[in-house]
């Protein structure tokens, strides 16, 4: 269950730091409320999962899911760009993060 919740928060992660970006480009109170109510769910899943996970662990698979996700989106959201050696290093990000999971004692 706690791999689930993590999943969870790794979308969360990724909607929040997009809302970001999103919040920066359109300013306004009503759009800045959105990013503040993300972290707070996003933190509290999380949390959560630490109950049932490493937090080492936890953190690794949060983040680095979180940036990968945040990558891709960007470029498809954001008309953000790649270049090749990015895309090496998002892959070694998910070798790590799928490694991480493989070993994980919990």
């Amino acid at each position: 269950m706690a791999w689930l919740i993590l999943g969870v928060a790794v979308v969360t992660e990724i909607i929040w730091a997009l809302s970001l970006k999103w919040a920066a480009m359109r300013p306004g109170v009503l759009v800045s409320t959105i990013p503040i109510a993300l972290s707070f769910v996003n933190m509290g899943l999380l949390a959560l999962a630490m109950r049932g996970l490493p937090a080492g662990t936890a953190y690794a698979v949060w983040t680095g899911l979180g940036a990968v996700g945040v990558t891709l989106l960007g470029v498809v959201l954001f008309g953000e760009t790649l270049n090749l050696a990015q895309v090496g290093f998002i892959v070694l990000i998910i070798i790590g993060v799928v490694g991480t999971k493989f070993f994980a004692t919990a």
